[in-house]
Order: structure tokens, then sequence, then C-alpha cells
């Protein structure tokens, strides 16, 4: 008797994709209606499902397959989605959202590039121990990098913290000044510890796709700095965009490799 909860063995609950829908690569905002932005930046696109927070679309960018699906907001339906299209094929995740940078000197519009976070969002508790580091792939924090610098994007490469909470998990008053804990001085610690950023989905991606020996980063643009207090919704495309043509050079990186036998992306390698 299959003990599987879906009872589709092709066609995920969730997502409601099946293996046919996505590429290997796909990119992961949060919102749904930053879906039609990211694929208004390929060369071609369709729509492939549209369930609950979860829209999927499937096409090309310079030429190269590529996939974006929504997670929601939040680690819990971020885990979902990366376990449902792994389980359809695909083999590399990059998170593309906004984020509040934390260090002086990161400006509205610039790209923050995860390395590793700081896992404060409880999914990945679910799957390992504590202290199982969340780190970004080290192939897609390169692409990423080369991405934003053909680009000509100001961006930062370092620790992201994933938080649970909007509000009391980054430090902020809840309804009617409520404060939790230690919220006081969690943006000062982690600004101490040289972490970049706070978002709400990195760590947990990064964590599920290092478990399951598959690739994973995350590029976020910065909205707002607590250290300035500078908040604007600018330069949302910046991440969709560096995201994008880090999938295609993923693409153009792993047919290098393939052709030199080699199992890593590594500095003797190189691009055309």
């Amino acid at each position: 008797m299959d003990d599987s909860e879906d009872p589709n063995d092709e066609t995920q609950y969730h997502l409601g994709v099946g293996p046919e829908d996505v590429a290997d690569t796909v990119l992961l905002p949060g919102n749904p209606e930053r879906v039609e932005k990211v694929t208004a930046l390929w060369d071609e696109s369709a729509a492939v499902a549209d369930h609950r927070e979860y829209r999927t679309a499937t096409g090309t960018y310079d030429g190269e397959p590529l996939s974006v699906t929504s997670t929601g907001i939040g680690s819990p339906s971020a885990a979902i989605a990366v376990e449902e299209l792994a389980r359809v094929g695909a083999d590399t995740f990059v998170r593309v959202g906004s984020c509040g940078a934390i260090q002086a000197g990161m400006e509205v519009g610039d790209l923050v590039i995860s390395s590793g976070g700081v896992r404060q969002e409880g999914t990945s508790d679910e799957y390992v121990r504590e202290d199982y580091p969340a780190v970004a792939d080290g192939e897609v924090v390169s692409a990423l990098v080369a991405a934003a610098e053909r680009l000509g994007y100001d961006y930062h490469v370092g620790l992201t913290m994933s938080a649970d909470s909007f509000y009391a998990g980054q430090g902020r008053p809840g309804f009617e000044g409520f404060r939790a804990a230690g919220s006081e001085s969690l943006v000062a610690e982690l600004r101490e510890a040289n972490v970049k950023n706070i978002e709400m989905e990195a760590s947990a991606i990064m964590t599920i796709a290092s478990l399951y020996g598959l690739r994973a980063g995350a590029v976020c643009t910065v909205y707002a700095n607590r250290v300035t207090g500078e908040f604007r919704t600018e330069g949302e495309s910046r991440a969709a965009e560096c995201a994008s043509l880090a999938a295609a050079l993923l693409a153009e990186m792993d047919r290098v490799k393939a052709a030199a036998g080699a199992d890593r992306w590594h500095a003797g390698l190189s691009l055309d």
C-alpha cells in the first residue's frame, strides 16, 4: 500500500506541477505577483501552475531553460516548494526577494548575495540539528556575483538571518508596542556578528538543499536599511535580473565542467 499523502504520483499536491513542467533551475520569489515581473525579463515564458501561494512559470533566459515558483511568506511554505520541485526534477534553487540591510554603507536598491544563513526560522530545525549550518552552494554564489558584476549592480556578499516573524522576530515592535524578549538588542547583535541582512526564507532553502545534495543560494534587493532608517521599494527587478543571468551562467558552467571532466566549478575553469 502506498503510504504517500499525495494521491497523484507525478503532479505535486501543493504546487500542481509535474516532471515536464519545470526546468532544472528554479527561481523562488515570495510574492506570486513577482512571477510575472520575473518572466518579463526572460526571452519567453508560459504559466504552468497556480495553486494557493504557489504560482509557477517556465521559459528561457538567454536561451537557457528556467522556471520560477512563488513561495508565499516564510520558510514553511518555501520548504514545501523546494520539496515538491525537487521531486519533479529541479536541482538548483535561487531565492529572489527583498530584505532589510543591517550594516552601514548598504544602500536601498543594492543586492545582497547570501553566502550562508543564520537559522532563526524554525522550519529547518525540523529537518536537522540546530548546529547544522545553512550554507549557499559555492557555484550559485559565484554565478550570482558574476551576474551582478556583468549587470553593474552594487552588491554585498555575506550572511543572511532568516526569521519566522516579520515583526517581533526581526526586532520590530508588535501590536501596541509589544516587545519580544531580546528584540531590542537583536539587530545590534547581528550587526556586530557581521550579518548583512534579514529576510524570511533563505536559511531554510539553503539547509534543505544541502541535506538533499542540491544547489541553492539567495539574492535579495535591499528595501530598507535598519541602521539609517531608509525604506523604499526600489530596484525590485535587480534581484530577478541577477538571478536569471546567474541561472544562465550556471548552465554554461555546468557544460564547461562536463567538458573538462570536473565535478565542481573552480578557478582553473573559465567561461568564454
